[in-house]
């Protein structure tokens, strides 16, 4: 027999040699893999302090981790629930479009699960706030800034005496005027479309749209311009007496805006005061406008 005959082949003991691998592999991982999350060991009280610590270090996202673990392990107790809460503002202060949506889940969900706690008027208002940060451009669907007013409006309705009334105050106003700014871009849309295709359906679909942001959003910050734009969209529909009067009301209300050259020519200068109105006036005033 030759000395290559009795040599042993390097590769006939491949499935052994692999198997003998694979379980020094496993056993690796077992004594040095993964380890566990020491958060898990924390208390909730202790959880709470250090997800407070990195709160005021503005360390948002390692925050989080500690404050959901205190509601997490002790989800019915005090330090629990503070840090269900806390977990919402370190998403709200993170200052992201994404964010405040999962802030906003979060503030509900602390609503939905203590709403008689002593921070559910705190929880409302940041609730809120969290929508009022994603709302649109008037341009742009109001579905969000809906969801803003509805939920100031009831902070300010269920919380009478909550510290965050004043500020919520502010705020609605700031998001109403977008909704009203949406419904004049609306408004503005219909009245250039019926100067271009002289239609009147368009036009009075301005008139009434202009007539509806004045009546509902009485604190709009640029009632000028939808006066002066009412003024226009009723001299366009050939409604003389109207339009005097519109036009005449925003020279005499606001005699430095921007918009008065929207007023027709044949209209400026005429100021004012109106004509007592008649009974039949009166009672048509009275209607509420179309939409």
């Amino acid at each position: 027999m030759t000395l290559s005959a009795t040599r042993r082949d390097p590769l006939r003991n491949r499935p052994a040699l692999a198997w003998w691998l694979l379980s020094l592999l496993t056993v690796a991982l077992a004594c040095g893999g993964k380890r566990e999350d020491p958060i898990l060991r924390l208390s909730a009280t202790e959880a709470l302090e250090q997800g407070k610590a990195l709160l005021d270090q503005e360390k948002y996202r390692q925050a989080r981790k500690y404050l959901i673990h205190a509601f997490e392990v002790e989800p019915n107790s005090v330090a629990g629930r503070e840090g269900l809460l806390l977990a919402a503002d370190a998403l709200f202060l993170q200052d992201r479009f994404d964010s405040y949506v999962e802030a906003e889940g979060r503030y509900r969900d602390f609503l939905n699960r203590f709403p008689t706690s002593e921070f559910a008027d705190y929880a409302q208002f940041r609730m809120a706030a969290s929508l009022a940060q994603r709302i649109e451009k008037p341009n742009r669907d109001q579905e969000t800034t809906r969801k803003a007013v509805s939920s100031f409006e009831t902070l300010i309705r269920v919380y009478p005496t909550s510290e965050w009334v004043d500020e919520a105050r502010v705020e609605l106003e700031r998001v109403r005027n977008n909704l009203a700014e949406h419904e004049f871009v609306v408004g503005h849309f219909y009245f250039r479309r019926s100067g271009q295709n002289r239609a009147v359906a368009l036009a009075q679909a301005a008139v009434d749209r202009f007539e509806y942001l004045l009546e509902n959003y009485p604190a709009y910050d640029q009632k000028d311009k939808i006066l002066a734009y009412l003024c226009a969209a009723h001299h366009r529909l050939e409604q003389v007496e109207k339009a005097a009067e519109v036009c005449a009301r925003v020279q005499r209300e606001h005699p430095d805006s921007k918009h008065l050259d929207r007023i027709p020519k044949s209209l400026r200068g005429r100021a004012a005061a109106p004509s007592a109105p008649t009974p039949a006036s009166t009672a048509a005033s009275d209607e509420p406008p179309g939409r």
